[in-house]
């Protein structure tokens, strides 16, 4: 079980644009910025998928991602090793990944482009604070 502290948690706001690092079958990775790694709870955390198609087929071969995620207010950064568990396109989490969605779309002025598809959960292998 991981320990995931407040200052953690706040990474997980969506204020700081994550990244998530796919990779192939073949070994060939692919890195996109991301909008949200939001907190499930100790053992998982969810991403949002609005259009990361390469990411998506990536998973699809080979389930395990790393992503990072930025504390705004001290810019501390920490990686995350995570294993795809499921994918889910509507009920309580959905929804909560999608509000929060278009509370950072507007703060963004980006209400047109951000549109959540589905919401994928993934179980927390690690957690490592980087610097």
């Amino acid at each position: 079980m991981a320990n995931i502290t407040d200052e953690i948690k706040a990474a997980m706001q969506g204020i700081a644009p994550s990244t998530l690092v796919t990779c192939s079958k073949e070994g060939i990775p692919n890195i996109n910025y991301i909008s949200q790694v939001y907190y499930v709870d100790d053992e998982h955390v969810a991403l949002s998928h609005q259009f990361f198609s390469k990411s998506i087929r990536n998973i699809d071969e080979n389930p395990y991602v790393s992503a990072s995620i930025i504390n705004p207010d001290n810019l501390t950064m920490w990686k995350l090793d995570l294993l795809f568990s499921h994918k889910e396109t509507e009920g309580d989490l959905f929804d909560g990944m999608r509000n929060q969605l278009e509370a950072i779309a507007s703060m963004t002025g980006m209400e047109d482009v951000f549109h959540l598809l589905s919401a994928y959960v993934f179980k927390i292998l690690l957690i490592e604070k980087v610097g």
